[in-house]
């Protein structure tokens, strides 16, 4: 086509064709030239000449390129369904640049698979990928599927590829549920084929809208002797779901992936949470796994919460004296003028701090402690100040001043406890021990107090431990008996500090906990030598044949051997020294290492250290209120909601990203 004069004067038409991804329009005098930004060849860019020489110049060039052209036709008939027309979307021309970079042709290798998180697949244009990688994206990220309907999106993805067709809201989110239903298939696989058994947490979570839910995670050691975390359900609970028919819902789950033979320990938010529940549980799942008789590792409360709630307890017996402490700071921080008398006294009064009075954030109780910790330090000049300002009337008298440092003391403690809990996002079992310990001296110190108003706080914070110590004292023992460095020295140690006389009882209900959980894997070891357990089981599971009629007698012939065999896994361990305490140990790491030593004691070691002693997010370690899901998850139907959740949770693990978004979350976020 030969290049002709565009004389006319009219306003130039907005660029609407595709073709106009593949060519810069430039203008010298008066002729208008459309640039190939592959060939850099010039052909007419007068609006008088249209685009289809431009369209069949594309098609050779492309093929040459070797892009995929097949869809390039395609889209100039194309409607658009959307009432906004993207194509009309534009940045100013006179912002473009002078020189034009030419785009790299890249040829990639077609070895990649189709579910890769991150892959860069081909030049050929996918559309079926695309929609796939965005549905990925969504779940990953948790951003909301109205992402795809935002007009700021479009633009950027038309930009970036002009052949990729939109999806509405429901095919993104039934993209979503395919990748659920593929990736739950992969996760039952994975989980039935364990060698090791499953423990499970459940924790309640909330919404703006008052809406409960319940979610159900696995915590298991692989065969790297590597925790894992992964969530299997979220339950939306209606008002159908009343407290009775909790372990229904929960046994359902256990159901559905298979592992209610399998479960070692069940972990709950807190100690308030109905007994029965737990109990109907273990009843259920106790007709797969009869070998195992120590019924309180099948019950452990969350640490955390335990740690939170009695952090509370302090705060709500000190509120009077936290709340004249908060006007005290507000007022001082007033004003410059009042902010400058204060800091003057300050130094009169010989003030050794350089901490600056700041307010707290009510819902997390660590700032709180450091309100206090530091106003503590300013009371000589709090004292003083009262004198020199007679506008100040927040005084707090000296008894109140007392309390205030004794309960600052008693959080400091917490605080520190709290750190160790939530410094791995995956703690083994076996840190929680010497903590909880250190908690239940301090407690009972505390409660000899005389003061009136410090002992019946320290009273109630105690009652509410020892209903946790009860339950849960034995799991966290066995856990730290089998950590080398400890062994059942660090159980004489601290139970001769808290029970005295009576520690020797006390250290053989340890003992002997221990040696009972330890026949029993030393019966199923016997039992997978003779092929009478399930595959992928460390312990025995219950069948309907015969052969189990002579479960008895497996047991019998374990006991009355025991004399006449080699020294146990146990007797070995506990008999060697103890391991050096060092600050890089790693006790996964040593347990896969001494598997071979300890065959029958590692395979117990591996499901106890997995036991979950918290339930606690770290991002949620110091807050005061409980899990709450973001609106924008909040608002889906069940269905949807439990798969972006448990989605976004297995694909993080498998790429590595272990730290949610604090913004876009399919994660419960706090409502401060």
């Amino acid at each position: 086509m030969e290049i002709s004069n565009d004389s006319g004067t009219k306003k130039p038409k907005r660029l609407t064709s595709v073709v106009w991804n593949h060519f810069e329009r430039v203008r010298k005098a008066d002729i208008c030239y459309a640039v190939c930004v592959h060939c850099n060849k010039r052909l007419s860019g007068s609006s008088n000449s249209g685009t289809t020489h431009l369209r069949n110049h594309l098609m050779r060039c492309l093929k040459r390129s070797n892009f995929d052209v097949s869809q390039l036709l395609a889209a100039k008939r194309r409607k658009k369904d959307n009432t906004i027309s993207l194509a009309n979307i534009s940045f100013d021309e006179g912002q473009r640049k002078e020189e034009y970079i030419k785009p790299t042709i890249i040829k990639f290798e077609q070895e990649h698979k189709k579910d890769d998180i991150i892959s860069f697949g081909s030049s050929k244009f996918d559309q079926e990928r695309s929609q796939l990688d965005l549905a990925r994206m969504i779940i990953l990220h948790g951003y909301p599927l109205s992402l795809v309907e935002q007009v700021g999106f479009k633009v950027f993805v038309k930009n970036l590829q002009p052949l990729f067709e939109f999806m509405p809201n429901s095919a993104v989110e039934i993209s979503c549920i395919d990748i659920y239903r593929r990736e739950k298939e992969k996760m039952y696989d994975m989980i039935n084929k364990l060698q090791g058994r499953i423990n499970l947490s459940i924790e309640m979570w909330s919404s703006a809208e008052n809406s409960s839910y319940l979610c159900l995670s696995a915590h298991y050691i692989d065969e790297e002797w590597t925790l894992q975390k992964k969530i299997l359900n979220f339950v939306t609970l209606d008002s159908l779901h009343t407290e009775d028919l909790l372990p229904e819902v929960i046994i359902k789950c256990l159901n559905e992936w298979d592992i209610d033979g399998k479960l070692f320990a069940l972990t709950l938010d807190d100690c308030s949470i109905d007994d029965d529940i737990t109990l109907r549980i273990k009843e259920r799942v106790s007709e797969k796994r009869p070998f195992l008789s120590t019924r309180q590792l099948l019950d452990i409360r969350s640490a955390a919460h335990l740690i939170n709630s009695i952090a509370q307890d302090a705060m709500d017996a000190l509120q009077e004296v936290i709340q004249k402490i908060r006007e005290s700071i507000r007022y001082v921080r007033s004003s410059q003028l009042v902010q400058a008398k204060f800091n003057e006294i300050a130094q009169h009064a010989t003030v050794n701090t350089q901490k600056v009075l700041f307010l707290d954030f009510p819902v997390q109780w660590k700032s709180t402690y450091l309100m206090l910790e530091t106003a503590v330090e300013y009371r000589s000049a709090f004292s003083l100040f009262q004198d020199h300002d007679p506008s100040y009337s927040s005084t707090l008298t000296d008894e109140e001043w007392e309390w205030a440092t004794s309960v600052t003391g008693y959080l400091k403690l917490l605080v520190e406890i709290t750190n160790v809990f939530s410094a791995n996002k995956f703690p083994t079992a076996n840190i929680y021990f010497p903590e909880i310990c250190d908690v239940h001296i301090q407690l009972i110190d505390w409660c000899r107090s005389s003061d009136s108003f410090l002992s019946p706080m320290a009273l109630k914070m105690k009652a509410k431990f020892d209903k946790y110590w009860n339950k849960c004292s034995l799991s966290l023992a066995l856990a730290a008996v089998l950590d080398p460095r400890f062994k059942m020295k660090l159980v004489e140690y601290y139970y001769s500090l808290i029970y005295g006389s009576t520690a020797l009882e006390r250290i053989k209900e340890v003992s002997d906990g221990i040696k009972e959980l330890f026949n029993a894997y030393s019966i199923c070891s016997t039992m997978i030598d003779q092929g009478s357990a399930l595959p992928g089981s460390s312990l025995p599971s219950t069948s309907c044949s015969s052969r189990d009629r002579l479960k008895g007698f497996d047991r019998f012939l374990h006991e009355t051997s025991q004399s006449q065999s080699m020294t146990s896994d146990l007797e070995k361990y506990l008999e060697e020294p103890i391991f050096p305490r060092n600050s890089d140990f790693n006790i996964l790491n040593w347990w896969k290492v001494h598997m071979p030593r300890y065959p029958i004691l590692s395979m117990m070691a591996r499901d106890v250290l997995g036991t979950p002693m918290s339930t606690l997010a770290p991002e949620l370690a110091f807050s005061t209120g409980g899990r709450v899901l973001d609106s924008s998850r909040s608002s889906l139907n069940p269905d949807t909601r439990e798969a972006l959740i448990c989605t976004q949770d297995w694909l993080r693990n498998e790429s590595g990203d272990l730290n949610p978004s604090p913004i876009h979350s399919a994660l419960p976020l706090l409502l401060e």
